[in-house]
C-alpha cells in the first residue's frame, strides 16, 4: 500500500522537474534513498548496493535501476508501472569489472539520452566517487553538472499527510525519551537503556508501530557529555552521572527528533546554569518563529540570549528534517545558523538543537517544531527542562 496518493507523487515529480527545467538538466540521477522515497515511494534495506531513480524531463515517470532481487520490492512500494522498475543482473554487484553504473550507461545510451546534460548527486551519502568514474567513461558526450538538494528543496515544505505522520513519530519520540528516563539509573548497563529505547522506537504505540530510525540513540555519559555524538558502552551508570539523550521517533520514514539531558542525582552547578541558559534560549527562540523570518534571525535570536548569559555556540543550532534514512534524519538543506537566508514558510519543519558542549560537559535539549501560518507548532510534548533523576538502585 502506497505511502501517499498518487496524485502527490505525481506533484512532487513535477516540482522536481520544474526545479531541472530552470537549470537545464535533462536527466537527474537520484541516488540519495530518501529523494527515491520521495518520489516514487520505494522503501527497502537496499542502499547498500548501487541503485538510481531516473529522471528524465520528458517522461511522464522516473526509472527506478536497482539490484534484480529488490526489483519486487520496488513493485510493492513504488507507485511505478513495470515499465519503470528496470532491474541489473547480479554479477554487476560489488564486481570488479563491471559496475551498476555501466548498466545505467547503457540504458541512457538506448534511450538516446547519452549526449544530454545529465545532473546527480555529488554530495549524496551513496553516491562513491566509482559512480562518478564510471559515468563519466561511459557517456564521453555528456555533460554531468551537480544536481546534489535538488530533489531536497522541494521536500522542505512538507504537505499535510507528511505532517501527520511527523506528528505520529513524534508520540513515539515521547514515549521512548520516557523510557530513557524510566531506566537511567546508577548500576545499570548503558546498553540496556539503549535496548529499552530501541524497543519503544520499533514498537511504536498501541495504534501504530515504528520504524528504525536514521540515527541510533545517542547517550553521552559523564564527562563525554562535552562529546555529543558518542553512542553508549556496556558501562555501567554512577551517581551524579549527566547523561545526555538523543533520539527520534520514526514513522514510515518521518522522524520527530528529541533531545534531553538528566542527571542521575543532583546536578552541578555549571550544568544547572547552563540547562537553564538554554531553555531560555530555546523558549526565546520558538516564540520568535514565523513564516518571513530567515534562519539566520532566527539563530541571532538564540544567540543574542546565550550570549547575554556568557556562553557562545559557534555550531548551528538547527536543521531542516523530516524523510530520511541512515545516516541522517536532517535534509541537508536550511540550516539555523548565520549566512542562511532560507525564509521560513509554513509547513517547513527543523529540529532545533541548541547543545552546548563544553570541555567538561554537555547540554542537549532540543524540539522538534513546524512552522505554521503564525508562528510554530512544538511537536513532541515532552517537559522541557534538566531531568534529574532520583538514585533508586545502589552500584
Amino acid at each position: 500500500m502506497l505511502t501517499f496518493p498518487i496524485t502527490e507523487f505525481h506533484e512532487r515529480l513535477t516540482k522536481t522537474k520544474q526545479r531541472m527545467a530552470d537549470a537545464g538538466i535533462d536527466v537527474l540521477l537520484v541516488t540519495d534513498p530518501a529523494n527515491m522515497n520521495y518520489l516514487t515511494g520505494y522503501d527497502a534495506w537496499s542502499f547498500y548496493v548501487h541503485q538510481v531513480l531516473m529522471v528524465t524531463i520528458d517522461e511522464d515517470q522516473p526509472i527506478w535501476i536497482g539490484r534484480g532481487q529488490d526489483a519486487s520490492a520496488a513493485m510493492h512500494t513504488t507507485w511505478l508501472d513495470a515499465d519503470h522498475i528496470i532491474p541489473y543482473a547480479d554479477h554487476y554487484v560489488q564486481s570488479t569489472v563491471r559496475h551498476p553504473m555501466d548498466f545505467v550507461c547503457d540504458l541512457l545510451k538506448e534511450k538516446k539520452k547519452d549526449n544530454k546534460t545529465i545532473a546527480v548527486e555529488l554530495d549524496a551519502y551513496y553516491f562513491t566517487a566509482m559512480c562518478y568514474m564510471r559515468l563519466v567513461h561511459g557517456l564521453p558526450n555528456a555533460t554531468f553538472v551537480d544536481g546534489t538538494n535538488m530533489v531536497n528543496w522541494v521536500r522542505i515544505i512538507k504537505s499535510d499527510q507528511e505532517i501527520a505522520y511527523i506528528k505520529q513519530a513524534s508520540k513515539i519520540a515521547e514515549n521512548a525519551m520516557q523510557v530513557a528516563f524510566e531506566t537511567i539509573d546508577a548500576g545499570v548497563r548503558q546498553c540496556d537503556v539503549v535496548a529499552a529505547v530501541a524497543h519503544a522506537q520499533i514498537s511504536g504505540t498501541e495504534e501504530f508501530g515504528g520504524d528504525y530510525p536514521a540515527i541510533v540513540p545517542l547517550l553521552p555519559t559523564g564527562d563525554k557529555t562535552s562529546a555529543c555524538h558518542l553512542t553508549w558502552t556496556d558501562d555501567h551508570f554512577n551517581q551524579g552521572d549527566p547523561v545526555i539523550i538523543e533520539l527520534a521517533g520514526c514513522y514510515k520514514r518521518y522522524h520527530s527528533p528529541l533531545a534531553r539531558t538528566a542527571v542521575i542525582g543532583m546536578p552541578t552547578e555549571q550544568m544547572q546554569y547552563v540547562s537553564d541558559v538554554v531553555i531560555e534560549g530555546i523558549n526565546t527562540t520558538l516564540d520568535a518563529v514565523k513564516p518571513g523570518i530567515t534562519c539566520e534571525e532566527l539563530e541571532m535570536v538564540w544567540r543574542r540570549v546565550i550570549e547575554r548569559n556568557g556562553i557562545k555556540k559557534e555550531s548551528r543550532m538547527g536543521y531542516s528534517m523530516g524523510l530520511n534514512y541512515p545516516p541522517d534524519w536532517g535534509e541537508h538543506t536550511a540550516s539555523l545558523r548565520p549566512g542562511d537566508r532560507t525564509v521560513l514558510q509554513p509547513n517547513m519543519t527543523f529540529h532545533l538543537i541548541p547543545g552546548i558542549w563544553m570541555e567538561n560537559m554537555g547540554v542537549e535539549i532540543s524540539e522538534s517544531f513546524r512552522v505554521t501560518e503564525k508562528g510554530c507548532e512544538v511537536f513532541a510534548d515532552f517537559p522541557r527542562e534538566l531531568m534529574i533523576k532520583p538514585n533508586i538502585r545502589l552500584a
